[in-house]
């Protein structure tokens, strides 16, 4: 037991320092690359502290060369970016001046639950609210919201946020519901737009019955 425990910590203390000297904060901000080292490290370091009889150096030597394998990688991306744009990519915009790029959401195969749910991670409710939207390499997405929203403190909130109650074609009744709608009301808003609920990309509507519409666009 104290073998594997002297193992453990000796391990221990290299993969800290190897994970410093990648220079990274947290896991969040790790490129694909780097993912992948940090994965096959975990991966290498286990069968020593797991199985006593391999030899310690056969889990360091593979842990310090695929630290030094990441920092040469990085040095020569910088050097060439479009070496860096093969590895890791670059971002991409799934919103244009308040519009989504679906054909960049299906290529990134980026759901509306997705792109919902990083909203309210930045405690934005209205898509409407919404200029830009980047998804960064880390997976990560930053939104710029447009200058004339109106603050959350407005009364005209107190109904709550909208909810999602068409994704990419298919309706969600139990939302409806919970915004004190029912299917009634949506066919006539759908009507009125000349739309079945295949054509939408988007919808969202809160409990006074203010709704945002966006159209699927052709061929998607």
């Amino acid at each position: 037991m104290a073998v594997v425990l002297i193992r453990a910590t000796i391990l221990y203390i290299i993969i800290t320092f190897s994970l410093r000297l990648m220079g990274k904060r947290q896991l969040g901000e790790l490129q694909p690359s780097e993912l992948v080292v940090t994965i096959l490290i975990s991966n290498i370091a286990a069968i020593p502290v797991e199985d006593s009889s391999v030899p310690m150096i056969l889990g360091i030597v593979p842990i310090f060369t695929l630290v030094c394998l990441d920092v040469i990688v990085s040095a020569v991306m910088l050097k060439f970016p479009k070496f860096r744009k093969l590895m890791i990519g670059s971002p991409r915009v799934i919103m244009s001046e308040g519009v989504i790029v679906q054909k960049e959401m299906k290529r990134l195969r980026y759901t509306v639950d997705d792109l919902v749910e990083a909203m309210r991670e930045e405690q934005i409710f209205d898509i409407t609210e919404i200029w830009y939207a980047i998804v960064e390499t880390t997976g990560k997405i930053h939104f710029l919201k447009k200058k004339d929203c109106q603050n959350a403190e407005k009364a005209d909130v107190n109904c709550g946020p909208p909810a999602v109650i068409i994704r990419d074609g298919r309706e969600d009744e139990e939302q409806l519901q919970s915004m004190g709608l029912g299917m009634g009301w949506l066919k006539e808003q759908l009507r009125e737009r000349k739309l079945s609920v295949k054509d939408v990309f988007l919808m969202t509507a809160d409990k006074n019955g203010q709704h945002t519409i966006i159209e699927r666009q052709r061929g998607l």
